[in-house]
């Protein structure tokens, strides 16, 4: 008899689970984070059983899950749903979600109670939202709150019409001068760790030393603290338009079209499936059954 491995207690850290002191740390010793997006159980089963760090539940998944051209149309439910998943796959990396576009711009109380409803729901360890300027005082309402929360400037996908489309940030001094104002702004409203996306190499680095904090990389060069990839996008399953900044580590996509493909034609032509795959009712047994279904038929 097999026996699966006891879930801990609601609010109980799992054995061996990374802390967000030992991420600071991690910082400290210069050791790189690693974090992926995670989506369901198994993608954060699969993320733990690699040994990630972190595990975020990205407001991307409303284009690599939910077929959307952006991130905007997520909703606080989706995102829900989905988080609850991915914590009950992780339990030793830190599992942190994206507030969807809409559950904290409007004021610093919707911020704490879709960041609650998040804590509270899923088991998250931390949220994170985009942004600084008026996104700071989100960031200290949720902190005050007893809410880890990360941060994240340069290219903010939920604003990213204002900022010209999915397009570098901080590419003029001025810009890139806004964004090392805007990392040091969350790490004094509270942050525990800032992204850092399509931000120049050298841009990042400086920002990067400057902050006691981590800083997570997404196309920000290789001095950032740790770097961050999109399950689909590393996993060479989503096919739309990769970024620059995206390494394929696999192609499953063909792998995976190749599967279906086959299944189907062993389904059409009749070998599958085989006996090995069906079960088995003893003689006797099949002998009442089919007298019990001739007797019903006959009546």
């Amino acid at each position: 008899m097999t026996t699966r491995p006891r879930k801990p207690a609601p609010g109980t850290p799992a054995p061996g689970k990374l802390s967000l002191p030992e991420l600071a740390e991690m910082k400290r010793r210069g050791d790189r984070i690693v974090m992926v997006t995670a989506y369901d159980a198994p993608s954060g089963a699969s993320a733990d059983a690699a040994g990630v760090d972190v595990v975020l539940v990205g407001d991307s998944a409303a284009m690599v899950v939910l077929g959307h051209d952006s991130t905007v149309p997520a909703t606080m439910d989706e995102l829900l749903m989905l988080t609850r998943a991915v914590t009950r796959g992780a339990h030793r990396p830190l599992v942190i979600a994206d507030l969807p576009f809409g559950s904290y711009q409007v004021s610093d109380e919707q911020a704490v109670s879709s960041a609650i409803r998040f804590v509270k729901e899923t088991g998250v360890d931390g949220i994170k939202l985009e942004g600084a300027g008026p996104m700071l005082s989100r960031v200290r309402a949720v902190v005050g709150a007893g809410i880890p929360v990360m941060g994240h400037v340069g290219l903010t996908p939920q604003t990213a019409t204002m900022l010209g489309g999915f397009k570098a940030q901080g590419r003029t001094s001025a810009k890139a001068v806004r964004i090392f104002e805007d990392a040091l702004a969350l790490e004094e409203a509270g942050c525990f760790a800032v992204v850092l996306e399509a931000v120049p190499a050298p841009v990042a680095a400086t920002i990067t030393r400057a902050l006691a904090i981590p800083t997570i990389g997404i196309g920000a060069g290789a001095d950032c603290d740790g770097q961050v990839l999109v399950w689909h996008d590393l996993l060479g399953v989503y096919q739309g338009h990769a970024p620059r900044f995206v390494k394929q580590y696999a192609e499953l996509a063909p792998v995976i079209e190749n599967a279906i493909a086959r299944y189907g034609a062993d389904v059409r032509s009749g070998s599958f499936p085989e006996e090995r795959h069906t079960y088995a009712i003893p003689d006797d047994e099949l002998a009442l059954f089919e007298a019990a279904v001739c007797v019903v038929s006959d009546a």
